[in-house]
C-alpha cells in the first residue's frame, strides 16, 4: 500500500501540533502524560471523554485545561441533583414582542462542554445529553439546531460508590469515547502540584495554543488516516469476543467497534503516521472499550474487572500479519 506524499506530511504536522496540545496541558497537569495524550487522542477522534477517578486528583483541572489550551467557546456544567434537563440543552422562551416562542440555546451550545460531576445529577438530566453526544444537535418541540464543530463533551464524575452519586445509564456510557483514570500522582509531582497551589496558579491561567479552525483541520487530517481490512477484522474480532465471555452480561456494541477504529486512526495520527497498525489498536482497547462492558454479579464478586478481561481478549485474539499492506 502507497500513501500520498501530502498525507505523511500533514500527519507530520498533526504530530507537532498534538504536542504542542500536550505540552501545554502539563504546564499544569504533572506526571499524568499517558492519561493527557489519550485526552488529545481523544479529542482528535472526535469523541467524548469521561474522566472518573476519587475527589481530588485533577479531574476537573484537567479538563479545563484542555479547555483553556485551545481557543474556542467553552461551557461548563455543574451537575447537581436539582438540574434540569432544559438547564443543560436550552429552553422554548416566550416572546411576548413577537408573540412566539424562541429557543434560548443551552450550555452545549459550544466547542467544549465541560460536565462537572455528572453523575450527581438525575438520570433524567444526564439522558438530556444523548442525542448531543450521538448526533451533535438538539431538538426541540419538532425542530433540530445543529450544534457548532466541533463538539465535545468533557465530562468528570466520582466513582459511583461514592455518597451522592447516580449510576450513568448505559446507553450513556457508550457514548463516551474514552473512560480515563487519572490516579495519585508520585510524591515528587504533588509537590509541583503544592508549589502551583502555593503560587495561586489555576488552569485558566494556561494559553490557548491553537484554533478551533486547526482542530478542525487535524481531526479531517484524522479521518483520512489509511486502515487496511485486515485490521477492520481485528477490531470486530476483539469487539466480538466480548460478547461471549462468561463474566460479562454485556459486551460491547458496534459502536464501541466504531469508536476502537477512529480511536485507533487518531493515535497513528498522534504519532504522525499516515496508516493505523496492530500497535495503535491495542493501545486504545483499554480506555474505548473497559467502560461499555458489564461484568455479571458473580464475576464482580469474584474479582474480575473489565479492564482484565480486554486485556485477555487482547492476548488470545491473533494479530494480522502485515497488516498495512493488506
Amino acid at each position: 500500500m502507497s500513501f500520498d506524499a501530502s498525507l505523511a506530511d500533514q500527519t507530520a504536522w498533526v504530530q507537532r501540533r498534538c504536542a504542542d496540545l500536550v505540552n501545554n496541558v502539563e504546564h499544569f497537569i504533572h506526571g499524568k502524560t499517558q492519561v493527557v495524550r489519550d485526552a488529545v487522542i481523544c479529542l482528535l477522534a472526535e469523541g467524548h471523554i469521561l474522566i472518573e477517578d476519587v475527589p481530588g486528583v485533577a479531574k476537573t483541572s484537567l479538563a479545563k485545561a484542555l479547555s483553556h489550551s485551545i481557543n474556542g467557546s467553552m461551557r461548563r456544567i455543574q451537575f447537581t441533583p436539582d438540574l434540569l434537563p432544559s438547564d443543560v440543552v436550552g429552553v422554548q422562551i416566550y416572546d411576548a414582542a413577537a408573540r412566539q416562542f424562541k429557543f434560548r440555546e443551552g450550555p452545549v451550545f459550544a466547542h467544549i462542554v465541560l460536565g462537572d460531576e455528572i453523575n450527581r445529577a438525575s438520570p433524567k438530566t444526564q439522558s438530556a445529553l444523548l442525542e448531543v453526544m450521538a448526533e451533535h444537535q438538539v431538538t426541540m418541540d419538532g425542530v433540530t439546531y445543529q450544534l457548532p464543530r466541533p463538539n465535545f463533551v468533557v465530562a468528570t464524575q466520582n466513582p459511583i460508590d461514592h455518597q451522592g452519586t447516580y449510576t450513568l445509564p448505559e446507553a450513556q456510557l457508550d457514548r463516551f469515547m474514552m473512560l480515563l483514570r487519572i490516579g495519585y500522582p508520585s510524591a515528587e509531582h504533588e509537590m509541583r502540584i503544592v508549589a502551583d497551589a502555593i503560587a495561586r496558579r489555576l488552569p485558566e491561567q494556561l494559553h490557548p495554543v491553537m484554533t478551533v479552525e486547526e482542530l478542525v483541520r487535524m481531526i479531517d487530517v484524522t479521518r483520512a488516516v489509511y486502515m487496511a481490512p485486515a485490521l477492520q477484522s481485528f477490531i470486530v474480532t476483539i469487539t466480538g469476543a466480548t460478547r461471549t465471555v462468561a463474566q460479562l452480561r454485556l459486551g460491547a456494541s458496534p459502536r464501541a467497534s466504531n469508536a476502537l477504529a477512529v480511536a485507533a486512526q487518531a493515535c497513528a495520527a498522534f504519532e504522525g503516521r499516515p496508516f493505523v497498525t496492530a500497535d495503535d489498536v491495542k493501545a486504545m482497547a483499554r480506555p474505548v472499550l473497559a467502560h461499555r462492558l458489564l461484568l455479571t454479579p458473580e464475576a464482580a464478586i469474584q474479582g474480575y474487572t473489565t479492564h482484565a478481561i480486554v486485556d485477555n481478549i487482547m492476548a488470545a485474539v491473533p494479530v494480522p500479519q502485515d497488516p498495512v499492506r493488506v
